[in-house]
């Protein structure tokens, strides 16, 4: 039988060592998806999965996927298509519209396939964006939203949650973008939380937790010592054109 902890709003997480080795990296459940437990969990190297009808479960697997921005592999067709100019990818225009589009995208993880983006994890994450905590990645064509992506950042680290696309190579287009802008602002690295083939692909490698939870550490500064978000931390993710 598995024990889990569980978490009343204001009770910490448990250490992330303590996270189950079947199924790989299930924490703790309970407590809410507030904001504050939000950026408390991405901070920590935790994230909330769970299914329609289930409790808010948390997780912290080992291994861990991480794209390096210097690591990141665009295929020939895909720097083809970056350089044909034929869409226009855009940060923070419409974080809504990406995750209500990702939440139609079945998506394969811990070996179930559900639509777990939830009403109550859209409004959630829309919350954080409100807060200008959490951001999406927008491709355009004649101004139609045709893939993206959205996630957490934390300091210098992007905690990509979900994409998708409605034309060939979209949501590729996305993370090709955000590499740049990241690279362009001093990034670390893109957490993919589990490797898949598809990620792999792309330059993802898989790391043992305690690495990633090191490697997180150094670039997570996201609130200055009074608790307001860093200058340079708004700075990078303001609302913005990243193609011409």
């Amino acid at each position: 039988m598995i024990s889990l902890p569980y978490l009343e709003p204001d009770t910490p997480f448990p250490p992330v060592e303590h996270a189950l080795d079947d199924p790989n990296g299930l924490l703790a459940y309970g407590a809410d998806l507030s904001p504050g437990r939000l950026l408390t969990a991405y901070s920590q190297g935790i994230f909330p999965w769970f299914s329609e009808g289930e409790p808010i479960l948390w997780w912290s697997p080992s291994p861990r996927a991480i794209i390096p921005l210097e690591g990141f592999r665009a295929s020939t067709s895909l720097r083809k298509l970056m350089r044909k100019r034929l869409y226009q990818v855009t940060l923070n225009r419409d974080f809504a519209a990406v995750i209500h589009q990702c939440a139609h995208i079945p998506r394969i993880q811990y070996g179930q396939t559900s639509t777990w983006i939830t009403e109550d994890m859209i409004a959630a994450y829309q919350a954080l964006h409100e807060l200008g905590l959490a951001h999406s990645v927008e491709v355009w064509k004649d101004d139609k939203l045709v893939g993206g992506l959205y996630g957490v950042a934390v300091g210098k680290v992007f905690c990509g949650e979900s994409m998708f696309h409605c034309l060939p190579n979209t949501s590729k287009l996305a993370l090709a973008y955000l590499v740049e802008h990241m690279q362009q602002h001093g990034g670390d690295f893109i957490d993919c939380q589990m490797p898949t083939e598809h990620l792999m692909s792309l330059g993802a490698v898989s790391i043992e937790r305690d690495a990633f939870i090191s490697r997180l550490n150094g670039s997570n500064q996201t609130l200055d010592q009074d608790g307001y978000i860093c200058s340079d931390y708004q700075q990078t993710w303001c609302a913005q054109a990243l193609s011409e």
